[in-house]
């Protein structure tokens, strides 16, 4: 049987939990960029040491946003203030649900006047898109949706191409690019610079700790302006980033980025669920890991866990505001970074060499295996919180996964992580027969580097207001 949508799914399958769980949609993959442009461990030195070149053209969601009442709506979806958001600024955009759970997140550009785009994963700019053609506004809405896994021979074209210029030799790089000093932009604020004779946007951004560049421009320009950019690298030991290695950043610098979008539940999100197709995110992505539980909403976020609570400003009327009001003054799970013990890791890769099913397979550099994972956090036998996020950085030679933890759990206290499903694992296409196995961990700071604690501008990702 079709189903229409995802409220249809929903009803046929009777436990969302399950469904997810069990999803085989198999593993997330970054599109068309080269899995490794040389090796995944010089590319993870090289944004610490030198300058790396990110090519985000193709894994992200762009929807644009235009018309009079553009502002007016996207105020409504956003928790944070619109008081001051003029043409030219950007701001880190986390829309929530009636019940005060985070959708998605991504980033929102001021792009013109009555001109916005929302970039970043599919949730937050579906519940984008379906505000704008079902809301009432005076609006026009355009998705340039990310590129397909799977392109099967087919030409790959979108509306822009995105490269980020980051690392501590950005500014060098940027400067010869450039002519010239590199422009004053201020961070999250947009400007422009000289690359290849043309003028070319660019958002100041940090995704590898020290501030560089996201620049963006006409897709058939890609080329041309990637060439420019590696050229004028040389000097600098400015490395390409493949897909295998490009979402391993986040492990040091402290960004979550794929929480479970809060809509599987809610009468009021009722209306969402009957528009999104049911071959949509939503209704096709996976969670998984070793926490499990049959309330769906148990694996809510709100946008205190997730460190987006210095944003929540109750100075206008948005949905989620009335739940957010409540929630506000409650002690929060915070974020944080778990620094796996490397005996544990090693008896994991172990087990790979002995008879009798094997530890579930930790890949190097990123093991995230589900669109969205939940692993328990225990300390003396209890569960008090949850890895979401977890890789290898070669930086910092450990293994790392970003998630949240008890209000009362202290930096420096050791945990325990339980690696691998239940029962041998779940009917995901991206788990093999396993035992589930403890994997000692630190608490850590989030942001885990401590060059990104001290040199990235203040907000979500160090915590600061």
């Amino acid at each position: 049987m079709q189903h229409k949508n995802l409220e249809e799914l929903l009803k046929s399958v009777g436990d969302p939990v399950s469904m997810l769980r069990n999803s085989r949609i198999g593993a997330y993959v970054y599109p068309v960029v080269p899995y490794e442009m040389s090796n995944w461990r010089d590319e993870q030195r090289a944004w610490r040491d030198t300058a790396v070149l990110f090519d985000q053209s193709h894994h992200m969601v762009e929807q644009y946003v235009e018309g009079p009442d553009a502002l007016k709506m996207l105020s409504y979806l956003g928790t944070n203030s619109f008081a001051s958001f003029p043409v030219n600024r950007a701001k880190q955009y986390a829309p929530c649900s009636y019940d005060g759970y985070v959708i998605g997140d991504g980033i929102l550009f001021h792009l013109a006047k009555d001109s916005f785009v929302f970039v970043g994963r599919a949730p937050a700019a579906n519940w984008i898109e379906f505000h704008a053609k079902t809301g009432g506004y005076k609006v026009t809405t355009e998705k340039s949706d990310r590129s397909p896994s799977n392109p099967k021979g087919n030409a790959v074209v979108r509306k822009n191409y995105r490269y980020q210029i980051q690392g501590p030799n950005a500014k060098q790089v940027i400067e010869k690019l450039h002519g010239g000093p590199m422009p004053e932009i201020k961070f999250f604020d947009m400007g422009e610079i000289n690359i290849a004779g043309r003028k070319v946007r660019a958002l100041r951004h940090g995704m590898a700790g020290a501030p560089g560049l996201e620049i963006w421009g006409p897709y058939a320009e890609r080329e041309e302006i990637r060439a420019a950019i590696v050229a004028a690298g040389k000097d600098f030991g400015l490395v390409e980033v493949g897909s295998r290695t490009y979402a391993t950043n986040t492990l040091e610098s402290g960004w979550i980025p794929s929480p479970l979008p809060a809509v599987y539940t809610g009468e009021k999100m009722k209306p969402y669920r009957q528009w999104l197709a049911a071959n949509s995110y939503e209704a096709t992505g996976s969670i998984g890991g070793s926490f499990v539980s049959n309330n769906i909403e148990d694996y809510y976020l709100t946008p205190y866990e997730l460190g987006y609570g210095i944003f929540v400003k109750f100075d206008h009327d948005f949905v989620g505001r009335e739940a957010l009001e409540k929630k506000a003054n409650k002690p929060h799970r915070r974020k944080v970074t778990f620094a796996w013990n490397s005996d544990d890791v090693m008896k994991v890769f172990q087990s790979l060499f002995e008879r009798g099913d094997p530890y579930k397979y930790i890949d190097l550099p990123l093991s995230n295996y589900t669109s969205a994972t939940y692993d328990r956090i225990v300390k003396g036998g209890k569960s008090i919180g949850v890895s979401m996020f977890g890789g290898y950085s070669y930086n910092e030679r450990s293994m790392l996964s970003l998630g949240m933890v008890d209000p009362d759990v202290e930096v420096g206290s050791e945990v325990t992580l339980v690696w691998g499903e239940e029962n041998g694992g779940t009917q995901k296409t991206t788990v093999e027969r396993h035992r589930q196995t403890e994997i000692r961990a630190i608490v850590s700071p989030a942001p885990y580097s401590a060059v990104v604690r001290s040199t990235y501008a203040a907000g979500w990702r160090s915590g600061q207001k």
